[in-house]
């Protein structure tokens, strides 16, 4: 089940049950708040990058056993609209569940109609759009060097007109990079043009890819507030027992692991068939409270009670 993970709680989508739709990390952009890491492959192809097959068996499965997915989300390790299955594997989903599907991604390629046509089904679709002047994208996004800032924003206007689901505009606000009031301004009349139903103000809470990154100014966060509409909201932590409850199984299950052998969080990962990110999450919290002690072995670092 490596390309599928979760369910994780989301401060955006409650309990999601995330799919990986492309290896790691495949991906449009090298943002550089990304909390995955850097890119490893830099594209613009899109293609059948994992098979459909390989991916709905176990999440039926999945489905039959769990009631407590809120979302079925592509996101993951990558840019979930470069696989050109991506349309196919929604209108599977739909034939096996009622659970609603959404689809996170950069935005970038809805300039594409076959892009466009893939999340059609979907229920939500969750863009991004970090920047609205050339330099600026280029200093947060790191793009590959055939996008340009027009391209994407023309193709958010275009899903806005043809997509009868809600579109969640998500902007990531980072300190020093793309949080001048010029650049708010702007952002925030695009925003006006592409008519989302949501947008979504957030900032790096988690590692990044680049270490100097830091989150925004709360005084920021809600300048770009105003700036962006009465639509817009600032992006809370997710707070609800059923976290604290999930949470508190999957530390459980880590521990017992753990208890019979050294594992690396790769390991982990396989073992219990979650996300690495979620369980490095969950080991970090595990050493801070001193359940679990990490060992390095030859360079490789291994956790054990």
């Amino acid at each position: 089940m490596s390309h599928i993970f979760g369910p994780v709680p989301s401060r955006r989508l409650g309990y999601s049950l995330g799919i990986d739709a492309v290896p790691f990390k495949v991906c449009t952009l090298n943002c550089v708040y990304c909390q995955v890491g850097r890119t490893s492959v830099n594209t613009l192809e899109r293609k059948e990058w994992i098979a459909p097959g390989s991916i709905m068996g176990d999440l039926r499965r999945i489905l039959e056993k769990n009631d407590t997915i809120d979302f079925i989300t592509f996101s993951g390790s990558g840019e979930p609209t470069l696989n050109s299955a991506l349309g196919e594997m929604i209108e599977q989903i739909k034939d096996m569940t009622t659970i609603p599907v959404a689809v996170l991604t950069n935005g970038t390629l809805f300039y594409l109609s076959e892009a466009r046509k893939d999340v059609m089904e979907a229920n939500v679709v969750v863009p991004s759009l970090d920047a609205v002047t050339p330099e600026v994208f280029q200093k947060i996004n790191r793009p590959h060097p055939q996008l340009t800032v027009e391209k994407i924003v023309d193709g958010l206007k275009l899903l806005r007109k043809e997509f009868r689901g809600q579109i969640w505009l998500e902007v990531m606000i980072v300190k020093g990079i793309n949080d001048s009031t010029e650049e708010l301004k702007k952002i925030g009349a695009v925003i006006h043009d592409i008519n989302p139903d949501k947008i979504q103000i957030n900032s790096v809470f988690r590692p990044a890819a680049e270490r100097n990154i830091e989150p925004a100014f709360l005084e920021t966060l809600e300048l770009a507030r105003i700036y962006f509409g009465d639509r817009a909201e600032i992006i809370e932590e997710f707070r609800s027992d059923r976290h604290s409850a999930v949470a508190e199984d999957i530390k459980g299950s880590i521990i017992q692991l753990v208890k019979r052998r050294p594992c690396t969080v790769g390991d982990i990962s396989k073992s219990l068939g979650i996300h690495e990110t979620v369980i490095e999450k969950h080991v970090d919290g595990l050493l801070k409270e001193e359940r679990i002690k990490e060992v390095i072995h030859r360079g490789i670092k291994f956790y054990q009670t």
